[in-house]
């Protein structure tokens, strides 16, 4: 169940996240692999904080759309550059 769980989180947050940051998403592969990607560096910063979301997969999709939008806003401002 842990993969399948890693998946479909990171699809949902990839996804959210590509809308939320006024773009049509990246792809279904790239959506996905930026929610997980998402997933970690919002578990870091939540983690950093001192801040553990509870509410299982909700609170899972949560913390992995935080990080996703943070990671579509670093490669934005990178591709700027």
């Amino acid at each position: 169940m842990g993969l399948l769980h890693l998946v479909i989180v990171g699809l949902i947050a990839g996804w959210l996240a590509g809308q939320v940051m006024k773009g049509g998403g990246y792809g279904l592969i790239a959506d996905i692999v930026l929610g997980i990607l998402g997933g970690l560096l919002g578990g870091r910063i939540f983690g950093a904080l001192g801040i553990w979301p509870r509410g299982g997969i909700l609170g899972s999709v949560l913390v992995a759309f935080i990080g996703a939008v943070v990671l579509v806003w670093i490669t934005r401002l990178i591709k700027k550059a």
